[in-house]
């Protein structure tokens, strides 16, 4: 049977890691790949990542119906989930996850509200700090941007049917797959 899975969180809590994870252990379970119109990070694919695209490609998806879900993420970029991937998969009867944000995620509940929503949060707010400052991909002006967007996000925690606490890495897996597993 299929189901779908949204999967949101603070930056930096190891959502991609999770995924990562995921994606090794279970070629059963598919992943979405987001849209998005910020530029790639070093080692990130067109197709593999992210669909790498103008802001005039995405307002056009946008327009014609062609997002599930998208926002604009930290005052800056805009992501988004295309529909028609997603359709497909689960009228393969694939169970589906998606990665999205917040706003990502409150979109997926009024367009797709049998999926279930899975929040993964970090052991505590030093540790969210810490991950993101270890990561060194941001300036300071947008780890700063970012934390101010994860108090949001961690105050939304209540909105979602799971939560996951990443302790490790191996444990937040581990969790997720026995929500996935066990759901109707």
């Amino acid at each position: 049977m299929a189901k779908a899975f949204v999967l949101s969180g603070p930056t930096a809590v190891g959502k991609g890691t999770v995924i990562g994870e995921i994606m090794a252990t279970r070629p059963d379970i598919w992943f979405s790949i987001s849209a998005t119109t910020r530029p790639p990070r070093p080692g990130e694919t067109h197709g593999v990542n992210y669909y790498f695209v103008s802001d005039a490609e995405f307002d056009e998806m946008v327009q014609s119906g062609g997002m599930l879900e998208w926002a604009v993420v930290h005052g800056l970029a805009k992501y988004g989930t295309p529909r028609a991937p997603v359709e497909q998969a689960l009228a393969e009867g694939r169970t589906v996850l998606l990665e999205v944000d917040l706003a990502g995620a409150r979109q997926v509940r009024e367009s797709m509200p049998q999926a279930q929503q899975i929040f993964l949060a970090p052991p505590s707010w030093d540790d969210l700090v810490q991950r993101l400052h270890g990561r060194g991909t941001e300036s300071e002006e947008e780890q700063h941007r970012r934390l101010q967007t994860a108090k949001v996000e961690l105050a939304a925690e209540a909105e979602f049917d799971h939560v996951v606490v990443n302790s490790t890495v191996a444990q937040a897996t581990a969790d997720l797959l026995k929500i996935i597993d066990e759901a109707d």
